[in-house]
């Protein structure tokens, strides 16, 4: 059987990422609870993006027949960190930062989707089975760290 826990393990971080969406979406604009739920998010998609990079991504950029898909990925974690980095500036209750909510969860849904959809399937068929193996153990041990680095790290132009 084919060793694609990586695309299993990043399937479930975007399944946490769907739902934590969901639920910032439909929390009380005026509540606690959005704030909260949103540093969830915050700190979940900054730490996948990062370990996804230095696992997944960076075997994808050594691989010429997978390289532009990974480079447009790249690209894309730097919109949404973007974003992320508008959010934490903005007020969780007004009618803006839920305009610009809604903007991330339409292009990260949108992300998620082709990674799913088009670029794991693709990284699975042309990536040896070694190949996958190294890259999810990568992952799985650069996650944890990359939560507490975000944890301690904004996100956007806050870093640069």
């Amino acid at each position: 059987m084919a060793d694609d826990r990586i695309f299993r393990d990043l399937k479930a971080d975007h399944d946490r990422h769907r739902d934590l969406f969901a639920r910032i979406a439909s929390s009380d604009p005026d509540g606690e609870e959005r704030a909260t739920l949103f540093e969830e998010l915050r700190v979940e998609l900054q730490a996948h993006a990062a370990a996804e990079e230095e696992s997944l991504y960076a075997t994808m950029l050594a691989n010429p027949d997978l390289r532009d898909e990974a480079r447009h990925s790249v690209s894309e974690h730097k919109e949404i960190d973007d974003f992320l980095g508008e959010l934490v500036e903005g007020d969780p209750s007004s009618d803006e930062w839920a305009k610009t909510f809604k903007d991330l969860r339409h292009r990260y849904l949108h992300h998620i989707d082709e990674e799913e959809e088009e670029m794991f399937p693709a990284a699975s068929k042309d990536l040896d089975e070694e190949t996958k193996s190294r890259i999810a153990a990568v992952f799985e041990k650069r996650k944890p760290k990359e939560v507490e680095r975000a944890e301690e790290e904004l996100p956007g132009d806050a870093r640069e």
